[in-house]
């Protein structure tokens, strides 16, 4: 890397720091008030809601869950109709129904999976109306989950964490939408796309006929970096240059991915007034963050062995190069927000076994808005329980013990992704429907459909681009695995916010773990590195691994 490369990334890291710090204290103001601003009470009307009636975890669980039903259900059926809807130049036909199902599932579930070509499958009405607006919906359901967590702590001796149309209300209205709204003006004055307009057909320089794809790309765009979204409004997603035209607007989305889960931690201690505590855990996901950035980019600038000793630079956009593909790629993996401006297959074997990593430990490194930090928590849950079984004590979170009921929450959360990707990729590997869909065989090909797999379980949606997914096979297998996936968080986060609430407070003691030392950041650490070892290592030895050494040799797959 050469002297500006380390200065762009000493920039990035200065200007996300200072974001977060003014981010976490923006959201505190946000949520943590009673009075309701005109605009919410109008909608509130709107919608025959009362925002005072306060809702148990059970209640507030069930109408988050009918309320995303719903989406699900919207999404679904505009890509059934869209043929006979509006604003569809060209006449795109109906999805089917299996297609249709995958997608409407990913975007419900803030996956953003994408087994189509958005400029060839989807209608201007159905990527607005539909995608776009479950981009707000689904990152604001994350949000309204970790905000009934905090609740949960804060609270003493309640039967009710808050109500779900308060946190969703403000979520979308003072923190997506104008968020939104900025970024898309900044994406408009680089160049990307915003029109209704038919596509265009020119002529080349080469004197051949091109289609140039149109439609309302920066609106999009904006949502699905800040909601940790992902899915592209395009096929080739942040590489085209109607989504990603200049360095600027490559660097604006690359803060976008990262802003607002890493603003939600700062956020979380200064509602739960654990900010040295808060601050520990960001230092927690720095370090898996940077160590794995730091391993792609000495990975990725070496020579290629297999392509006669040449920069890795196949499958990356040459406006961007490689230190900000490899900053995409481990940001996008670390959260779940799946968007990619590179081609992940063409990694090195090392960076892209890094980027499968972030998404199987769990995407909490920073991960997704609100479900990220949801995730950690439960890491930091289980790592205070084995600490308490150690020295003989109720272990005990910021006042609140933990018991058997929220420990087996807490098991769930951390243990059913796990299982669905290693039993969706285990299956899949003996099936002849899925093995014909790799492009390539060998420890890459089981990377491929491992990091499918990975990517709808974790709720990321990016994939490593050699794999022929829109099949009916994938289609239905991974619009499951996503579905569960997205359940094993929010509903593990509304049940242990709603055994916290009903719990008295528990002042500290002299056996009480403090949660805001080095060494207690170093015991995080261990335990998500340890049970990832533990639980993906063999997949990981088949894979990345293998690949790495054979890789050395000069061979390919």
């Amino acid at each position: 890397m050469d002297f500006h490369s380390w200065l762009e990334l000493f920039v990035f890291i200065l200007v996300l720091g200072g974001l977060i710090y003014a981010g976490g204290i923006y959201l505190v103001k946000v949520f943590d008030r009673s009075a309701d601003t005109a605009a919410e009470r109008w909608i509130y009307r709107l919608c025959l809601i009362d925002p005072r009636t306060q809702m148990t975890a059970y209640q507030y669980g069930m109408n988050l869950l009918w309320f995303n039903l719903f989406g699900f259900g919207t999404v679904f059926l505009l890509q059934l109709f869209q043929a006979y809807l509006p604003w569809n130049p060209q006449n795109l036909p109906n999805v089917p129904v299996p297609l249709a199902f995958n997608t409407a599932m990913s975007f419900t579930t803030n996956t953003n999976w994408q087994a189509y070509a958005g400029e060839t499958t989807l209608s201007y009405f159905t990527q607005m109306a539909g995608l776009t607006v479950q981009n707000f919906l689904s990152a604001a359901s994350g949000f309204a989950v970790l905000l009934a967590l905090i609740r949960g702590i804060r609270s003493e001796l309640h039967s009710t964490i808050g109500n779900v149309w308060v946190d969703l209300t403000r979520s979308v209205l003072y923190v997506l939408l104008p968020l939104s709204i900025i970024l898309s003006l900044g994406l408009v004055s680089q160049g990307v796309i915003q029109n209704l307009h038919p596509y265009t057909t020119v002529t080349t320089l080469e004197g051949a006929s091109q289609t140039l794809p149109q439609g309302p790309a920066a609106s999009q765009i904006a949502i699905k970096q800040l909601g940790t979204n992902g899915g592209g409004f395009f096929n080739t997603n942040s590489a085209h240059p109607y989504e990603n035209p200049t360095p600027l607007s490559n660097f604006l989305q690359t803060l976008a991915i990262l802003i607002i889960p890493a603003a939600s931690v700062y956020m979380y201690g200064l509602m739960t007034d654990a900010k040295r505590h808060a601050l520990t855990l960001l230092a927690v996901m720095a370090t898996l963050w940077g160590v794995a950035l730091i391993l792609a980019i000495s990975s990725e600038f070496q020579l290629n062995p297999s392509i006669g000793n040449v920069a890795y630079l196949e499958g990356k956009e040459v406006r961007f190069g490689i230190l900000d593909s490899l900053l995409w790629a481990i940001s996008t993996t670390a959260t779940s927000n799946g968007s990619v401006n590179a081609m992940m297959d063409s990694l090195s074997p090392l960076s892209g076994g890094l980027a499968l990593s972030n998404i199987l430990l769990g995407e909490i490194i920073i991960g997704g808005v609100g479900v990220g930090l949801i995730g950690m928590v439960m890491f930091v849950l289980l790592t205070v329980f084995l600490c308490g079984l150690m020295i003989g004590r109720t272990p005990e979170y910021l006042g609140k013990k933990i018991r058997k009921n929220e420990i087996q929450w807490v098991m769930f959360a951390v243990l059913t992704p796990a299982a669905l990707i290693l039993i969706g990729s285990g299956i899949s590997i003996y099936l002849p429907s899925a093995t014909e869909a790799l492009t390539n065989k060998g420890p890459h090909g089981l990377s491929e459909l491992a990091y499918a797999f990975a990517s709808g379980a974790g709720n990321n949606g990016s994939a490593f681009g050699g794999l022929d997914a829109n099949r009916d096979y994938f289609n239905w297998s991974l619009g499951f695995v996503m579905l569960m996936g997205r359940l094993a968080i929010l509903f593990p986060g509304i049940a242990v916010a709603g055994l916290f609430a009903e719990q008295k407070k528990v002042p500290p003691s002299s056996g009480t773990l403090p949660l805001d030392t080095l060494m207690f950041g170093v015991l995080v650490l261990f335990i998500i590195v340890i049970v990832g070892s533990l639980t993906f290592l063999p997949m990981l030895t088949l894979g990345p691994i293998v690949e790495i050494f054979l890789n050395r040799d000069g061979q390919v797959f």
